[in-house]
């Protein structure tokens, strides 16, 4: 195991947690009006020193209460139990609860610890000691507030989904808000343990080169004594002004966009399923869809029209457009995502709906046509046929 030769010095670890309760959320019949000390996400962008245009618009969420939602705690890695209480791993911790109208509910802890470089990656995954309910880690702390969040919700939801803590997202960002050299310097000195921590390695792996150097490739800055490093599920960011907080709502944006295109491809895969089998079944059986499974295709052309507006919202509340400072963190966090494939999987699922619709009202159509064409040689042909027989006889 390599020495740890670093001292210690103050980060603040931001865990983002967000989760999707279902189609919508009636937030004006939730009644929770917004704090006044908590600015909407467009109006806290623009106020930052950052180069972004006030015309921004994000989604705005209602920030909840939460009981029991800060306190101070003792984190030690691999124990569940208080061990010495030097500045290490002795830090405060504060959460926050956010409800937006598309159905998404967004869990943030914020954690001050005094802490190594080296020993940030094994904290995160820690019991706290101190927490509401005994020793646990934030991760399950979360969990435990957003069962209570639910509770508290759970009437003003439209169309819950069947298990509201499966479909989540997770990222961290590790913030360094103290080096006394340039943030440059202090990463090219530790390369190898940020890419490590980044990763979520083990520091005993030893990471090749070069996939540190891929890890490490794309850093942001805005002055000369920040800079920001984007991963797939964290990021490590050094800023002893505290100037990210427009940062960390870039990422909270992009992990919501993010969670919202799996939820609905996931759901346009499962009621395709179900429309392939009831569209196999009657074709099979070589007759019109019954009226159960005519509902079905309409219950499903519904959700294609739902589908599609959420997918425009996504995109119109997301359009973080041009050369800016956070449009190219917005850039980089969606192409880390994959975002552009999510929305051609979704977009790809819509159009087969159509097609199954079309298909649907086209079989009907045919099989209209021909009974009228039975029916008109019936009455048009055969009768008068029989009648011109009858007489002659």
């Amino acid at each position: 195991m390599a020495k740890k030769t670093g001292r210690e010095r103050l980060f603040e670890l931001v865990f983002f947690k967000i989760y999707d309760v279902g189609r919508s959320v009636d937030l004006e019949g939730l009644g929770v009006s917004i704090r006044a000390d908590s600015p909407s996400p467009a109006r806290a962008v623009a106020q930052t020193r950052r180069d972004t245009p006030a015309s921004l618009s994000l989604p705005r969420p209602c920030v909840l209460p939460l009981e029991g939602a800060g306190y101070a705690g003792t984190v030690n890695p691999g124990a569940a139990t208080p061990g010495p209480t030097g500045s290490g791993g002795l830090g405060s911790f504060k959460a926050e609860a956010k409800v937006y109208e598309d159905g998404v509910v967004t869990l943030c802890v914020r954690a001050r610890l005094r802490v190594r470089l080296e020993d940030v990656g094994t904290l995160c995954a820690s019991p706290i000691v101190g927490a509401p309910g005994g020793p646990l880690c934030v991760p399950d702390w979360e969990d435990r507030l957003f069962h209570g969040v639910l509770g508290n919700i759970a009437t003003h939801i439209v169309d819950p989904a069947s298990d509201p803590g499966h479909e989540v997202e997770a990222y961290l960002a590790i913030c360094l808000l103290e080096c006394d050299e340039g943030p440059e310097d202090y990463i090219a000195r530790n390369r190898t343990a940020i890419a490590t921590l980044l990763m979520g390695a083990d520091p005993g792996e030893g990471l090749h080169e070069q996939k540190i150097a891929e890890t490490l490739a794309a850093p942001f800055s805005y002055t000369a004594n920040d800079v920001a490093i984007f991963d797939l599920d964290r990021c490590f960011i050094v800023d002893p002004k505290e100037g990210y907080e427009d940062i960390l709502l870039i990422i909270e944006n992009a992990n919501y966009r993010l969670l919202e295109l799996r939820s609905l491809d996931r759901l346009l895969d499962k009621r395709l399923d179900v429309a392939e089998r009831d569209l196999l079944s009657f074709t099979r059986l070589g007759r019109a869809p019954g009226g159960a499974v005519r509902r079905k295709f309409a219950r499903i052309q519904t959700l294609r029209f739902v589908s599609l507006f959420v997918l425009e919202n996504l995109e119109n509340s997301s359009k973080i457009i041009g050369d800016y400072y956070l449009g190219q963190i917005y850039g980089r966090l969606c192409a880390l995502f994959n975002t552009d494939g999510w929305s051609r999987s979704v977009e790809r699922r819509l159009d087969v709906l159509t097609s199954i619709y079309e298909m649907v009202k086209t079989d009907n159509a045919e099989r209209r046509t021909l009974v009228l064409e039975i029916v008109f040689i019936v009455v048009c042909i055969i009768l008068p046929l029989l009648q011109i027989w009858q007489a002659l006889l």
